[in-house]
Formats: structure tokens, C-alpha cells, sequence
């Protein structure tokens, strides 16, 4: 891929995109609203306070709060059919990823119709979408920087990304206070997935100067805070600056792209219901030292020792063994090879590459 430059340590952000990025800044949402406000949202963000927290900042809103894990086609499709019944003037995201692809998918068929499986790839929006605002609960998917609705496919849970530059976000709120009611292990998954992220993005065949210059900021903001995360010792200051890591990993997704580990991971989802940053996570020490060839340069630049870092972060996380069958890897292996994300690896890999990179990552049973 040819030699990457090493960003200087600089703070990059987006043009087309106001971020607000501190403790308390949920109270700044009514600036940034006009007329009704449908919320996007789950159960659990509504258990959790954060819900009414933001309804009480507000005078005119609705609240959507059947937001599933690993969103559907018929997950958005019931969104966007409740967002129409309320008629909303803007919609607002509120949770996990899972809350702002919902958003997003319905903003789509909203201004579209159709269903998400119509909006497939890059571009293919029509007419025009309602206002959207963002604001995570959770320090991990980086959505609320990013153009795409991550959706799986009804029937065969394969993994979408439908993406149109207007699905971005007008408005990022980042309020680590909201982020301390997450629960130990999806605090370290997440945190898991924000640095997959940043470290993915980093080395992809489709990166840039800029978006590089956003992964490794993202780095630096997640190397230094990550163990207190895991270890469940992580101060507001330290959510705060994990917060800001995953949004900038977020970022550089949007300007660049991942890579295989991304791509081994869903076939792990769809098949066994692998949560996605543990999926992630799980491939991503074997897919780097597969890249290594190419790119261990950079890896040195970001960390010494970066592949076995990666491992001790995951093993504070205490993640279980992903075991399979295996006579099945094989067709995880031509899974993962059609995943648009494994097209962008720096070290392209064929089927069998797939295969011996599975066996690797994998406890075979």
C-alpha cells in the first residue's frame, strides 16, 4: 500500500458536522432542535434515566423505544412507519449504535420508501431527509459520525451498510456522563470495537492523509484510558476521552474505510450470534499479524508491541473462546471474503487466506 505518513498530534474534525463534546452537554439539545422531536431509542437507555432526561429538556416529543440489537430491515421498516404516524420535524438518536442505525435506516425510508434493502452501498437516498441528531450512550460504534446505517438483511442477518452523505448526523452530542450507565462488559466491548476501529481504519488501502490523521488521534485518545475501562476502574475523565477516541474512529470509518477483521467478524455474528465487538475482537490479533507484512511499520508507530497489547486488552476484558464447528469454517471463510469491509485490508486475502486466519483466531470444536 505504499508508505504511511504519521499524523502529527492535532485535533481533526469534521466541516459538515457540529460535535459537542463534553460532560453535561445533553443540556445544549434544545438548541439544536426546531418544532417535534421523535426519539430513537431502547429499552435499556430508558431504564437507565437518559431518556427522561432528554425529554425533560424539550417541550414538544415522541418517543420510539423499540430499538433491537443488530437492528433489521423490519426493525427499521417498524420505526419509520411509527415516525410517520407522529409526523416528527426532527428525529434524535439515543443510545447505542443500534439506536442510531435505526434512526438512520428510517430517515431513509422516510424521504425514500421502499425498503432498506434498496439503499444498499453509497448514494442512493432520495429526496429529502429530516434533520438528525446523535447522541451516543455508549463509547464504541462511533455512529454518530458516520453516514451509514448498519443493518442486516431480514432473513439471512447478512450485514448491510446503506450510506448517503445526508444520514450524517447535523449534530453530535458526546456527554460522558450519560456513558456511566453502561454495565462492565458492554463498556469493555465497546471500548474493544472503538479500538478495532481506530486501529482498522489506520492501515486500510483506502485511507488518506486525513483520515489517518483521525484514526491515530483516535488511538491516542483510547490507548491511555482504555485499561481503567476494562479493568471497570475508569474515572467521568477517562470516559470522556474514550468518548472522543470513538467518535474520532467514527470518522476516520467515514473517510476511509476497515478492513478483515470487520469482515470475519459478521459471518461470526450471523452464524452464532457473537456479539460484535467480542466477534471483532476475537479475529483482530490474527488479521494484524497478518498485516503485519505490509504495514508492521505502522504498528510500531502507534505502539511497540501494538499485536500483543491488543491481546492483554483483550484478555482484561475476559472474553470467552469463540468456538466453532470445523467443517464450517470454510464457509465462514467465503463469507468473509464477500464483506465489502475486506476489500479495503492492506494484505488482500483469497478464501483460503480467510481459512487459515480463522484457524488462528478461532477454537475449533
Amino acid at each position: 500500500m505504499g508508505a504511511v505518513r504519521v499524523p502529527p498530534r492535532k485535533f481533526v474534525t469534521s466541516s459538515s458536522q457540529i460535535t459537542i463534546h463534553r460532560p453535561g452537554s445533553l443540556a445544549e439539545l434544545p438548541k439544536h432542535v426546531a418544532g417535534k422531536v421523535l426519539i430513537v431509542t431502547d429499552p435499556g437507555i430508558v431504564k437507565a434515566g437518559h431518556v427522561e432526561r432528554a425529554v425533560s429538556l424539550l417541550e414538544d416529543v415522541v418517543i420510539f423505544d423499540e430499538v433491537r440489537e443488530n437492528p433489521t430491515e423490519t426493525d427499521v421498516a417498524r420505526c419509520a412507519e411509527f415516525a410517520r404516524g407522529v409526523n416528527p420535524d426532527v428525529i434524535v438518536g439515543l443510545g447505542g449504535g443500534s439506536s442510531m442505525d435505526t434512526a438512520k435506516g428510517a430517515l431513509f425510508l422516510l424521504s425514500g420508501g421502499g425498503v432498506m434493502s434498496d439503499y444498499q452501498g453509497h448514494g442512493k437516498a432520495k429526496g429529502k431527509m429530516l434533520p438528525f441528531i446523535a447522541i451516543p450512550t455508549t463509547a464504541g460504534t462511533g455512529s454518530e459520525c458516520q453516514s451509514y446505517a448498519v443493518l442486516c438483511r431480514d432473513g439471512s442477518h447478512e450485514k448491510m451498510a446503506c450510506g448517503d452523505p445526508r444520514a450524517l448526523a447535523k449534530v453530535a452530542i458526546l456527554d460522558a456522563e450519560l456513558t456511566g450507565s453502561m454495565p462492565l462488559q458492554v463498556a469493555r466491548l465497546t471500548a474493544l470495537d472503538a479500538l478495532s476501529h481506530a486501529l482498522e481504519s489506520a492501515v486500510c488501502s483506502k485511507g488518506t492523509d486525513e483520515s489517518r490523521e483521525l484514526s491515530f488521534r483516535a488511538f491516542w485518545s483510547i490507548e491511555p484510558v482504555i485499561e481503567a475501562i476494562l479493568k471497570g476502574e475508569a474515572s467521568l475523565d477517562d470516559r470522556n476521552k474514550m468518548l472522543g477516541g470513538s467518535a474520532l474512529a467514527g470518522s476516520a470509518i467515514e473517510a476511509s474505510m476497515l478492513g478483515a477483521a470487520h469482515a470475519s467478524a459478521n459471518p461470526l455474528t450471523a452464524h452464532f450470534d457473537v456479539v460484535h465487538g467480542r466477534a471483532v475482537m476475537t479475529m483482530l490479533p490474527a488479521v494484524m499479524r497478518w498485516n503485519a507484512w505490509v504495514v508492521g511499520d505502522v504498528y510500531d508507530k502507534l505502539k511497540p508491541g501494538l499485536i500483543e497489547w491488543v491481546e492483554r486488552m483483550r484478555d482484561l476484558a475476559e472474553l470467552t473462546p469463540v468456538v466453532v464447528p470445523g467443517e464450517i469454517i470454510g464457509q465462514l471463510a467465503a463469507e468473509a471474503a464477500k464483506q465489502w469491509t475486506g476489500q479495503f485490508n492492506p494484505r488482500p486475502l483469497t478464501v483460503a487466506d480467510f481459512e487459515e486466519v480463522y484457524r488462528a483466531a478461532l477454537t475449533a470444536g
